[in-house]
């Protein structure tokens, strides 16, 4: 049975089971849930933090801290401002790392936010207060180690890290400034405190750093924010 199939038929079984129930969000009653209609500036609504590991036209690797990413299966997406070193990177060289960083590491993350790989810095970036670093590892005080099957190196205190290498990147007309990077996971590397059995990750160790609308959280409480998060 396929995921579609599987998920049809649990709907299917429960909704011959029972009546649906009326949702409480928020202590609120139905009547007085109410919507409007808003333009956000930005619409990171919840996803994992990511810092993608590319590798540099001297040999060295690069860091960018992503916020816009989904998988399916041994595919994922990632989300690359055009005017990044990243793009620039996996543009000449088709490889990278997906770190996952846990949500204890925001401020090394937050450290790199800052900071592009580009020079001179482009300059709608500077106008956004991005200053130039080459040297990422050393500003983020995170630690490089050797990747297995690519060339950019992974980040050690990342609890989970991705080699991957690009298939296809795309920049869509509607959106001229990110390109949509698809890469294949060819390793996955995972903190054996993580490792619940044979190829198991146990999701009560996994606390995932989250970039709720620019600022920084946990499963749970409020870690801190971005520089960019609007106060």
């Amino acid at each position: 049975m396929d995921y579609r199939m599987e998920e049809e038929a649990l709907y299917t079984n429960d909704r011959t089971q029972k009546e649906f129930e009326p949702v409480k969000h928020l202590g609120l009653n139905r009547e007085l849930i109410q919507h409007e209609v808003i333009n956000p500036s930005i619409l990171y609504y919840g996803t994992p933090v990511l810092l993608l590991s590319t590798l540099n036209e001297d040999g060295t690797t690069n860091l960018s801290p992503l916020s816009s990413s989904w998988a399916l299966g041994d595919c994922l997406v990632l989300g690359v401002g055009i005017q990044g070193k990243a793009f620039e990177n996996l543009s000449r060289h088709p490889e990278c790392v997906i770190n996952l960083p846990d949500a204890s590491m925001w401020e090394q993350v937050e450290g790199l936010g800052r900071y592009t790989g580009i020079y001179p810095v482009p300059e709608e970036k500077r106008r956004m207060g991005f200053e130039f670093c080459d040297d990422k590892f050393a500003v983020s005080g995170l630690t490089p180690q050797s990747s297995v099957q690519v060339e950019p190196d992974k980040i050690e205190e990342c609890p989970l890290q991705i080699e991957a290498a690009v298939q296809h990147i795309r920049i869509p007309e509607h959106t001229p400034f990110m390109a949509i990077v698809e890469v294949k996971a060819l390793n996955v590397h995972a903190h054996t405190r993580l490792i619940s059995g044979l190829n198991k990750i146990n999701p009560e160790k996994w606390n995932p750093l989250i970039y709720n609308f620019r600022h920084y959280y946990g499963l749970g409480e409020r870690y801190g924010e971005s520089f960019r998060a609007e106060k």
